[in-house]
């Protein structure tokens, strides 16, 4: 009896050794194929997963994930329903008729409004010039501008219209009224990303309204070339408020930002700031996928709310954004590897009806990731695209490493077969 029992332990554990073996070469294949299909739609094509993604978004807005990404992130509530918007704008202008343009219009003014509300200005101050701040107004702004965009010109809210003229008109005060080009987006606080992403809302109010800011816009590049960070040619991550002098290198995790949105103000100007961006920044740690650094190569600095943590000196954060900086810059190669090795290690979990990264931990990192795949320019016209930086082998390691973790549960019935088919020969 005891050897019968034993013959049965064998085969039970024969049998659990087999499904963990074809459990883990499953992973890896499934791995291998994230890592190889194209993960992106560039600027016309509608990346698969991002509708999935926005419901899930959605779907933990409804249950109060904005107020919880509140508590996580200083503009956590803000940057929730920012993104989201955004993101359904741009799927909108892929689409010129139908329902998901309708639908496209109708989220992206549900997320305006939750703006554009009492939670939404709650975190910034109504005594900043303009009011609650260059943060808030130009984010605003330019979700305000897209939702527009979506409209046909007779189709358009004339009350809406004159609201992003109005907004875009106290922005434009605002900039030819001040020394710096950088405007305060907290009391005593100034970030050039914000007032970058501000500007871009004045191009685009030019783009679909009478012009009038072509001069402000001039003069706040004059002064930016002014003030470039010393240690990298880029616009410096923190500045003085008064001044605008650089308090602070410029890091990824408002570089990346930055860059989605420069193209949108000056496109030559852009193409220097993203070589020099991507050189400095963009790394490939152990010779694995492509990542952003949060400070330049050479230099190495503390983490931050902004940053995440920062392993080998990569931000997760920048990393994700920058996608959309290199699709909107024409650097497909980079974005596609960008959301390809995402796919590898982000953990996606889908379902028929929704698509979430990270087991939907954090959702603002599902809007971060939405929006990045989603990228197209607004307002500038498609240029040369840069020379290639990411090298077309750069999936071979990672493969290779994904092709022994699926051998290697099956390795060690290797020699036993060999043993019983000599055997048998004997």
């Amino acid at each position: 009896m005891s050897g019968q029992r034993s013959v049965a332990t064998r085969q039970v554990l024969r049998w659990i050794r087999v499904v963990v073996a074809v459990l883990v070469s499953g992973c890896a294949l499934v791995g291998a194929v994230r890592l190889m299909v194209p993960a992106t739609g560039g600027v016309d094509g509608e990346p698969a997963g991002v509708r999935g993604q926005l419901a899930f978004i959605r779907g933990a807005l409804n249950e109060g994930a904005g107020d919880e990404a509140q508590q996580q992130f200083p503009e956590g509530y803000f940057f929730l329903h920012a993104l989201y918007g955004l993101s359904w704008v741009e799927l909108g202008m892929r689409e010129p008729a139908g329902e998901v343009r309708d639908e496209a219009v109708r989220e992206a003014e549900w997320a305006l409004g939750r703006l554009d509300s009492d939670a939404g200005r709650a975190a910034f101050s109504a005594e900043l010039t303009p009011s609650y701040g260059v943060f808030y107004r130009g984010w605003t702004n330019w979700l305000r501008g897209g939702t527009l965009m979506l409209r046909p010109d007779g189709e358009r809210d004339a009350a809406r219209v004159r609201r992003f003229a109005a907004d875009s008109a106290s922005l434009g005060a605002a900039f030819d009224g001040a020394e710096s080009p950088y405007l305060t987006a907290y009391p005593g606080q100034a970030w050039p990303v914000d007032s970058t992403v501000a500007v871009a809302s004045l191009r685009l109010h030019d783009t679909l309204l009478p012009a009038r800011f072509a001069g402000t816009v001039e003069r706040w590049l004059d002064g930016v070339r002014q003030r470039l960070d010393p240690r990298t040619g880029l616009l410096p991550h923190r500045v003085s408020p008064g001044t605008g002098a650089p308090v602070e290198v410029a890091r990824g995790s408002s570089q990346s930002i930055i860059q989605r949105f420069l193209v949108e103000i000056d496109p030559a100007f852009a193409r220097e700031q993203y070589t020099l961006f991507r050189d400095r920044y963009v790394v490939t740690p152990l010779g694995l996928g492509p990542t952003t650094r949060e400070y330049p190569e050479g230099m190495d600095g503390p983490a931050d709310v902004d940053s995440g943590p920062l392993p080998l000196g990569v931000s997760l954060s920048a990393t994700v954004v920058t996608l959309g900086a290199a699709q909107v810059a024409g650097d497909a190669s980079l974005a596609e590897g960008i959301a390809n090795y995402g796919e590898l290690l982000g953990m996606p979990v889908s379902t028929p009806w929704t698509k979430r990264y990270a087991f939907g931990l954090l959702p603002i990192g599902d809007a971060f990731v939405a929006w990045s795949k989603t990228a197209r320019p607004w307002v500038a016209e498609p240029g040369e695209p840069p020379p290639a930086h990411l090298s077309p082998w750069w999936r071979l390691p990672l493969l290779t490493v994904l092709l022994l973790l699926g051998a290697a549960p099956w390795l060690p019935a290797l020699p036993r077969r060999y043993r019983r088919r000599a055997a048998g020969r004997e």
